[in-house]
C-alpha cells in the first residue's frame, strides 16, 4: 500500500485549505452581489433617504434639493450608496463565511468565546451606524444651517455629500467596536480590567483625541462621538471583568 510522504500530505492540506477559502470567498461575493442586485431598483429611494437629515434641517423656503457639480455624479453616487449598502447588509453573511473557514482549526473554549464576540461586533457595529445617522447627522446639520449666512444657500454635491457620510457611520462604527477590542485585550492577557480603570485619564484624552481626528472638524460631531467612547470604555471594562480567565487553584 502506497503512503504519502510528509510532503505531499502538507500540499494536499494546502490545497484542501485553498479550496475552502475559494469556496468561502465565493458564497461571501455572491450574497453581496445579490443583495446588491436587489437594491439597484430602489437607488433613487435610497439615496433621498439617506438626504433625509440633511433635507430635514434646511431652512423654510430653501430649495431641498442638491447640485451635481460633475455630470455624471446623480447617476454614480446612489449606486455607490447601494454597494455601500450591500456590504453593510451582508456583513453578517460574510463574517459568518470568514467564522466557517477559521472555526474548523479554533478550540471549543475559543469558539465558545468567539462566537459571542463576533455577534457583539455586528450588533455594536450597526449600533454605531444607526446612532450616527438618527442623532449625529441631524445635529451636525442642524448646527451648519444655524451658523451659516442667510446669503449662503446648501446645497452640496451629491458624491461629496454621500463621501461625508460615509465617513461619520464608518467612524461610529468602528468606534462602537472599543469594548469587543477591549475585551480581546484582556483574554489575550495584554492588559488587565485593572489597569484599563488606572489608565481611564488617559483613555479619555485618547478618545478626544482620536474623535478630533477621524471626524469632521465641527464641535458637534466630536462630542457626540466622544462621550458615547468613553462609556462604551466603561462598558468594556465591565465586560472584560466578567470574561477575564480565572486564575488556576494552587495546588498544595
Amino acid at each position: 500500500m502506497n503512503r504519502e510522504s510528509p510532503e505531499q500530505e502538507a500540499e494536499s492540506s494546502l490545497m484542501e485549505h485553498l479550496l475552502e477559502l475559494r469556496t468561502r470567498l465565493v458564497r461571501g461575493l455572491a450574497g453581496t452581489g445579490i443583495i446588491l442586485l436587489a437594491l439597484l431598483p430602489f437607488v433613487r429611494q435610497l439615496y433621498d433617504r439617506l438626504a433625509q437629515p440633511l433635507i430635514s434641517q434646511l431652512p423654510a423656503g430653501q430649495a431641498t434639493q442638491m447640485i451635481a457639480s460633475d455630470p455624471t455624479s446623480g447617476f454614480f453616487a446612489p449606486i455607490k450608496l447601494a454597494f455601500f449598502l450591500a456590504l453593510f447588509l451582508s456583513s453578517p453573511w460574510l463574517l459568518f463565511q470568514a467564522w466557517s473557514f477559521v472555526a474548523p482549526g479554533l478550540y471549543k473554549h475559543e469558539k465558545r468565546l468567539a462566537v459571542p464576540l463576533l455577534v457583539s461586533a455586528i450588533a455594536l457595529f450597526y449600533a454605531g451606524c444607526a446612532f450616527a445617522y438618527f442623532l449625529v447627522l441631524p445635529s451636525v446639520f442642524h448646527a451648519l444651517t444655524v451658523f451659516t449666512p442667510d446669503i449662503v444657500t446648501l446645497a452640496p454635491d451629491p458624491a461629496k455629500y454621500l463621501d461625508f457620510v460615509m465617513v461619520i457611520f464608518l467612524a461610529f462604527g468602528v468606534s462602537f467596536e472599543l469594548p469587543v477590542a477591549l475585551v480581546i485585550m484582556v483574554l489575550l492577557g495584554w492588559v488587565t480590567p485593572q489597569q484599563l480603570r488606572e489608565g481611564r485619564g488617559y483613555a479619555i484624552v485618547g478618545v478626544f483625541v482620536i474623535a478630533a481626528l477621524i471626524t469632521p472638524p465641527d464641535v458637534v460631531s466630536q462630542l457626540m462621538l466622544a462621550i458615547p467612547m468613553c462609556l462604551l470604555y466603561e462598558l468594556g471594562i465591565i465586560a472584560a471583568g466578567w470574561l477575564k480567565p480565572k486564575p488556576a487553584p494552587e495546588t498544595p
